[in-house]
Formats: C-alpha cells, structure tokens, sequence
C-alpha cells in the first residue's frame, strides 16, 4: 500500500491548546475524550502536557504528573505520532498564561474520514476551514438578546 493509499481514507486533523489554572485538569474531561475515540469520532494522534510556571519558564508534563488520582489518562501515555516538536511545545507554552498547565491534543476527525475521501477524489480540495469559539457564539447570542 503506497503512503497515498494510506491516508486516503483520514478525516481532517485539528490541534486545540486547553488551559486550566494551576496544575489540572481533575479528571472531568478524560471520560469524555475517551468516549469520542472509542465511538471512533476521533483518533488522537498526539497529547502533550505543558505547565508555565509563575515566572514563565515552560515545560513537558508527564501524564502521571498530571492525572495524579486521575488514572483515566493513563489510556494516553505514550500517544505521540511525532508531529509534535519541541519548537511546537514551546510555540503553545507562549500563547499560556503564567501559572497554569495545559493539554495540546492533535487528533483526527475520522468521522469525516469517508467525506473527506470522496471530496478528494471528487477532485475537491479544502479552500478554507475555520472555528467559531463558543465564547463568540454566547457573545452574539447575548448581544442578539439585547
């Protein structure tokens, strides 16, 4: 199987940075995003741990050092396809905030796998993608309410 063979079938890939105060999270959202992957919504390819400390320094987390009584996680340890680098840590541990931690999860969108193949091979091609943070959308919805 050639690697176009291979990665005809993928759905798109996303990257999303989750900040939590302090040295989080307590262990709510690991129930959720194994439940995507197992109803195979998502295919986590990467997930990183990252803390800033108070006086800005950054660095890797391990899982253990982060799910503490939170052995969910522990499904994660050692997800890491490699299309994380350092630079891309330290590129996300500068968007942080001093004094918290965060999870950088690259996955892919496998429920749009078969879409996404037929457009391909429609000869179609993604021209422009994009998110609408959901603080945006309250934003509006509120303001609309006004």
């Amino acid at each position: 199987m050639s690697p176009n063979e291979q990665f005809d079938e993928m759905g798109p890939i996303d990257y999303i940075l989750v900040e939590w105060p302090g040295r989080q999270p307590n262990g709510e959202v690991a129930p959720h995003l194994i439940d995507l992957v197992d109803r195979g919504l998502i295919r986590i390819l990467d997930l990183a741990f990252i803390a800033k400390a108070e006086d800005g320094t950054i660095r890797g987390l391990e899982i253990a050092d982060v799910g503490g009584d939170v052995t969910e996680l522990a499904v994660f340890e050692g997800a890491s396809s490699g299309l994380l680098s350092d630079q891309d840590l330290e590129e996300a541990g500068g968007t942080m905030e001093s004094g918290t931690s965060a999870a950088l999860l690259v996955f892919e969108n496998t429920w749009a796998g078969p879409f996404a193949a037929a457009v391909r091979r429609s000869g179609g091609q993604l021209v422009s993608s994009g998110r609408i943070p959901i603080q945006a959308v309250l934003a509006a919805l509120d303001a609309d309410e006004a």
